[in-house]
């Protein structure tokens, strides 16, 4: 039985719309994997993130035709790897996801990182463009891009992002990436939005709040991103934690809690200090 669950969308600056929260698919495989998948869509899930690196994408196909939920009602993304980035790899590589999922299509297409030491990043972004203008994807972003990274590609192609998906928990805030994605009309995604481990779900805030609201800890943090205008991509195996993740939107934190929470921000809170300038990604 397919439950209901009320998730309001985002619209995009192409005037595509995505839920305002998805399912994260790092390292979810196999058959244990499209039955992880298949219990999230059972609960509600239709945004679906994986990529290339997550050896995921077939998984992740796989429990949509399974789910027998029409196509249709699902936002698909996957993300282009490093290696990829020259233009013809590019567009090879956006039909091999297409294919390996059995889809017609991508509802959103990612540049995993800019790995600018490599410069290619420009030329994979006019892939993007041109994959989309002949309908194998429907919008187009990038991941863990910095505004210079975001200006370069917008001046040289003339097209914005649709999204930026980034790191961000309640160790690495991200003020100032926020803004500048908002200000150039980009909605911004969070990747590992609890952090990694469970540092973040044991602060006193957040076990604070979870209390005063009758709600669990990642319900807390997963609030506070949806409150920012951020779309968390949890990644969650149990049945319990996929279910309490959707269950956000009948509560709301006060701007107080919300910067309560942003004061858990350090200047070593990345995961595995992974700088976008330097951070040459896995292949």
């Amino acid at each position: 039985m397919v439950l209901s669950r009320s998730v309001p969308n985002i619209v995009l600056n192409d005037g595509h719309s995505l839920p305002a929260i998805g399912l994260g698919t790092y390292l979810v495989r196999g058959g244990q994997g499209v039955d992880q998948i298949l219990s999230a869509i059972e609960d509600g899930y239709r945004l679906i993130d994986t990529s290339t690196n997550y050896d995921s994408e077939g998984a992740v196909g796989e429990a949509i035709r399974r789910s027998g939920i029409p196509r249709s009602e699902f936002i698909v993304t996957s993300k282009l790897p490093g290696k990829y980035h020259h233009y013809q790899d590019a567009l090879m590589m956006i039909q091999e996801s297409i294919f390996r999922m059995g889809i017609d299509y991508l509802d959103l297409y990612l540049i995993h990182w800019p790995l600018p030491k490599r410069d290619h990043y420009v030329e994979a972004w006019k892939a993007l463009v041109d994959a989309q203008k002949l309908g194998l994807i429907r919008s187009i972003g990038v991941s863990n891009f910095l505004p210079e990274h975001l200006d370069r590609i917008i001046n040289e192609s003339g097209v914005t992002p649709a999204v930026n998906q980034i790191e961000v928990h309640p160790y690495w805030v991200q003020e100032d990436m926020l803004a500048a994605n908002k200000s150039r009309g980009i909605v911004s995604e969070a990747w590992s939005p609890l952090g990694r481990g469970s540092a973040a779900l044991k602060e006193d805030i957040i076990k604070n709040l979870a209390d005063k609201y009758g709600k669990n800890t990642g319900q807390i943090i997963l609030r506070w991103h949806t409150q920012r205008g951020i779309i968390p991509l949890p990644k969650a195996s149990s049945l319990i934690h996929q279910r309490s993740n959707i269950d956000i939107f009948d509560f709301s934190l006060t701007s107080s809690e919300i910067e309560q929470i942003n004061a858990l921000n350090r200047s070593d809170g990345r995961v595995d200090g992974q700088d976008p300038n330097t951070y040459e990604e896995f292949d």
